[in-house]
């Protein structure tokens, strides 16, 4: 298969010869969404958006390590390894989406991303230049969730922008976290279709006749679905989140068991292929990369995997080899930054060639769509004054996406620790979030944009530094065991008033050391610490977090600009660091 990948909007010639910065006009996109013609069949597909209706900025990562065979391939590349790699140019708009690097000058240059009004302006012009009947769009999960209007109205404002953006077909993750009730709620008013192969009753839930798409084999949902594009018969297979009981608490879905279930997908694919003689087989997944890459390699039949859940950007299809042939393997980003556009050239039976372009979604080049602006301030309009109160002004770039420590993370970490009278605080690695532009106003809208979770309540408890030690080399096996089987996706717990180093390279269990309070005292294996946390697995009682840190902005307290107490060995050279933890 041929792929190729067209260079985007590049301003920095212009900037030199002005002599300062311009700003995109809006409207005026200088042919950045003219796509050559190519194929009979385009699917078009986002993935995590964390339920962001509006634009949005979000820095990507300066650090996304990969250790032993990742280390140094897509996804973990970040800075000018990333741009070196995909052919980027430094200092124009696609080093801007898809890198951190000197992202504030970048921000006011370039604006913000995303938007569902933008977003469906551009898919339209992609469906009208494709022409009727060709083309699918897909969503891969994390629709409903990240935003403090989604929590509270639980999923359904993202529905109904769902079907006015037009998805057919969607798999799920925090979509599950509002539980067995509301999800099926949702899905009765979507008007496309919810996949996933690797959702199964569990025994006890067999027993009790729970409802199942297919009782006899306990699938849950509806596993795939084909859909006729261009003439063509294509399969698209949903797959969801496969740790959903184990990174969410188990009571939200306590009839259902998760997984990979490769083995599953090998029948599920050969039955698409021998039985239902489809053209093009299409994997929708909310896997991660790493795993995609992995399962890419064990399943053979797939044409693409649509990825999605690390929140990876890569602009390129990874090609993974296996015994059936080659898999393409992309993932699409977050948070409404990315629309891509998968062009297939189809015959009988086989998909001949492809084209594929991950479009940043400048919304200073796009006309917002007048129906969705409607929609989403009519949406918006009862909880807009209670979501626009400031609580603050953000000191610095706020941001979250990395491996180790952002700034907003550190801010939840100075807030538990000063509201709940802590001496250690931990805050989950969460991949969504939105960024902060220094000097800005801080809202109620962008604290729920960091928190907006169906378990927000913080806690206090007394561990030991052995106990505390454990917790942060288990996480750090999950962010780098070298078999993506292991992997969950998410980044590492964020710590308020402890250091430590990390070896990443090293075996589980050895990973974690020298570890020090801010005092400067090293932490003792049997000494007992008062921690305060949030989004715990076990059920908690106390404030919902955004209370907390909304009361800890409001004080005025001084900001704590201490530097992330991060210290890593053993990643000289890794092209996934480009800077501080």
């Amino acid at each position: 298969m041929t792929i190729r990948r067209r260079d985007f909007l590049t301003l920095a010639g212009a900037a030199t010869l002005s002599g300062s910065l311009p700003r995109l006009a809006r409207g005026a996109d200088n042919g950045v969404y003219d796509l050559e013609r190519f194929g009979n069949a385009r699917i078009l597909h986002i993935t995590d958006t964390h339920a962001q209706l509006r634009p949005v900025f979000f820095r990507e990562p300066s650090v996304n390590l990969g250790v032993g065979p990742m280390q140094g391939n897509p996804p973990h590349l970040v800075g000018r390894a990333f741009l070196d790699r995909f052919g980027i140019r430094p200092d124009s708009a696609d080093a801007y989406a898809f890198t951190c690097l000197e992202f504030e000058k970048a921000a006011s240059r370039f604006g913000k991303l995303g938007g569902f009004a933008h977003l469906k302006t551009l898919i339209d012009r992609m469906r009208s230049e494709a022409g009727s009947g060709r083309t699918l769009l897909l969503d891969g999960g994390d629709l409903w969730q990240g935003t403090g209007l989604a929590n509270t109205m639980r999923g359904v404002d993202m529905v109904e922008a769902a079907n006015l953006l037009g998805i057919e077909a969607m798999t799920g993750h925090w979509e599950f976290t509002y539980g067995e009730k509301a999800l099926r709620a949702n899905l009765e008013r979507f008007k496309g279709e919810f996949l996933a192969q690797n959702v199964y009753l569990t025994e006890e839930a067999a027993f009790n006749d729970a409802k199942a798409f297919d009782p006899a084999s306990g699938r849950v949902f509806k596993p795939s679905v084909i859909k006729e594009i261009g003439g063509h018969r294509v399969a698209v297979i949903g797959q969801a989140f496969p740790y959903v009981p184990i990174a969410h608490p188990k009571r939200f879905t306590p009839d259902w068991k998760f997984g990979i279930r490769d083995e599953e997908l090998q029948k599920l694919v050969d039955t698409h292929r021998n039985t239902d003689k489809v053209d093009a087989v299409v994997l929708l997944s909310h896997n991660g990369m790493d795993v995609d890459l992995k399962l890419a390699s064990r399943v053979t039949g797939i044409d693409v995997i649509l990825g999605g859940h690390t929140h990876d950007a890569v602009p390129q299809p990874i090609a993974v080899t296996n015994t059936g042939g080659t898999t393409l393997v992309t993932n699409a980003g977050s948070n409404g930054k990315f629309l891509a556009v998968l062009d297939l050239e189809i015959g009988k039976g086989k998909v001949k060639d492809v084209r594929y372009r991950l479009l940043p979604v400048f919304s200073e080049l796009l006309k917002p769509d007048p129906a969705m602006l409607a929609l989403i301030d009519e949406i918006r309009e009862p909880q807009a004054v209670a979501l626009s109160e400031k609580v603050g002004v953000a000191d610095r770039l706020l941001y979250r996406r990395g491996n180790f420590s952002g700034s907003m993370d550190q801010l939840i970490c100075d807030a538990l620790l000063g509201e709940l009278n802590a001496e250690i605080a931990l805050s989950p690695g969460f991949r969504w979030g939105t960024t902060v532009l220094a000097g800005q106003p801080l809202t109620m809208e962008d604290v729920m944009a960091q928190t907006a979770v169906t378990y927000p309540e913080t806690y206090v408890q007394t561990m030991t530094g052995g106990q505390i030690k454990d917790v942060l080399e288990d996480i750090c096996d999950n962010l780098f065991n070298t078999d993506p089987y292991y992997q969950q996706g998410g980044d590492m717990v964020r710590i308020g008033g402890l250091a430590y180093t990390c070896t990443p390279t090293e075996t589980v269990g050895n990973r974690i050391s020298e570890l020090k309070l801010d005092n400067g005292r090293a932490l003792e294996a049997d000494k007992h610490y008062r921690v305060a946390g949030w989004a715990s697995v076990n059920e908690q009682t106390g404030v919902p977090v955004w209370d907390v840190v909304a009361r800890h902005l409001r004080s005025g307290k001084p900001p704590n600009r201490s530097p992330p107490g991060v210290t890593l060995k053993g990643v000289e050279g890794n092209p996934g660091i480009a800077g501080q933890a």
